[in-house]
């Protein structure tokens, strides 16, 4: 055997060792960085569904609040139409807008202020309207009427 025979040979033997203790370390590291992503994943999975545990408790607290809100808004509410019911009178005559002092004063001033209208508006109401007056106007006549504006 010549010396590059054996340094052929001891070549492919030291490839062939080479190979396989890289394939067993190289699958001993796969295996814990997959081993590593696996607990990974389950601590983001356990840490997501406490987050969503705890969300979901938020959100029955805060519905639960709102409820309690809701009913209190209700019940407000019919008592501010019970009380409504009992202040709205049911004619309009038993709640007057001013007071009848107020009215009276009111008529007053406005007498004051305006006596010969008011003497102008009697005098008008005792006089009916001159369609009904004994006396004809000449409106309706049957009569030929003279021409204003010749041709």
């Amino acid at each position: 055997m010549t010396p590059t025979t054996i340094g052929i040979i001891t070549f492919i033997i030291g490839a062939i060792f080479g190979y396989v203790v890289h394939r067993f370390l190289s699958s001993a590291n796969t295996e814990k960085e997959l081993a590593e992503k696996v607990n990974q994943s389950e601590q983001a999975l356990t840490q997501y569904k406490q987050e969503v545990a705890v969300h979901l408790e938020q959100s029955a607290s805060l519905l639960t609040q709102m409820n309690g809100t809701c009913q209190k808004a209700m019940q407000q509410m019919e008592q501010s139409t019970q009380l409504l019911k009992q202040a709205t009178p049911t004619e309009a005559t038993s709640m007057p807008f001013f007071s009848a002092e107020t009215e009276q004063q009111l008529a007053e001033t406005v007498a004051a202020r305006h006596p010969k209208r008011q003497q102008d508006e009697t005098a008008k109401i005792s006089q009916p309207p001159l369609d009904y007056s004994d006396e004809s106007s000449g409106l309706f006549v049957d009569q030929k009427q003279s021409i204003t504006n010749d041709e």
